[in-house]
């Protein structure tokens, strides 16, 4: 499975988000600071799941309908910054999806992430991240799930990483660094955290007109299951792997 995550830096580089989806032919993208007044329904092969709606410069994701059935899509407002408070609030900081992968026979969930800005505290943006885990997991209760997106965490990544495999996620930085824009503000900004899946590689995609490079995530489930339609039930209800059962 393989998914996109780019912060467009206030929608500018939503003219790359096609070219994107040609050359590297993703399942998923998520994106971050895009313009959710005017999204394409469609991203060459990849249709619109959901988009944030109470500000302008929001999250989205976007799915492969040919693999996967969009079930349930719901934004959350997470602990606000004093930026968002004083400044320009940003009311959704998560949006999660809940699909059926069809090739694969099992649900999942995967999430768009923005954290607070960089006038926030590590330990506002580790909250919000908990919560967003919290809330993901509401949303499909044990299921493999995938959040990426702009974790706005630069430094400390050694305390971050801990916290998050403390609540069972993993926490996987791409090979390269993926923002560069400002002379003490440059690392690992986009970021991957996961439950349930074996995450096989994030690479650091070519610079584009945002700040920030995209990431490519490339995972595969961590345990395998017995597809519904090679289950039946025996005489007590119980199902049976691969239609084999005694009375």
């Amino acid at each position: 499975m393989k998914v996109i995550s780019y912060n467009l830096r206030k929608n500018r580089a939503s003219g790359e988000l096609i070219a994107l989806a040609e050359k590297y032919d993703p399942d998923l993208l998520c994106l971050q600071e895009c313009d959710t007044l005017d999204l394409p329904a469609e991203v060459g092969l990849l249709h619109l799941a959901d988009s944030t709606t109470r500000n302008r410069l929001g999250l989205a994701v976007y799915y492969r309908k040919d693999r996967f059935t969009a079930r349930k899509t719901q934004t959350f407002a997470l602990k606000k910054s004093m930026h968002d408070m004083l400044l320009t609030p940003a009311h959704e900081r998560l949006i999660g999806t809940l699909l059926y992968d069809m090739a694969a026979q099992r649900e999942l969930v995967v999430a768009s992430f923005h954290a607070a800005p960089l006038t926030a505290r590590n330990s506002l943006r580790r909250n919000q991240i908990r919560s967003a885990h919290e809330e993901l997991n509401v949303l499909g209760p044990n299921l493999p799930t995938l959040m990426v997106g702009d974790y706005n965490y630069p430094i400390f990544k050694k305390h971050l990483s801990n916290e998050v495999r403390e609540s069972g996620y993993d926490l996987t930085l791409s090979d390269s660094r993926t923002y560069t824009r400002y002379k003490f503000f440059r690392g690992h900004f986009d970021l991957a955290t996961s439950v349930g899946l074996t995450i096989d590689n994030v690479e650091t995609l070519p610079r584009g007109t945002s700040d920030h490079m995209p990431i490519l995530v490339t995972s595969s489930y961590s345990d395998a299951v017995v597809p519904a339609s090679d289950q039946t039930q025996d005489a007590a209800g119980a199902v049976v792997p691969g239609g084999e059962f005694s009375i």
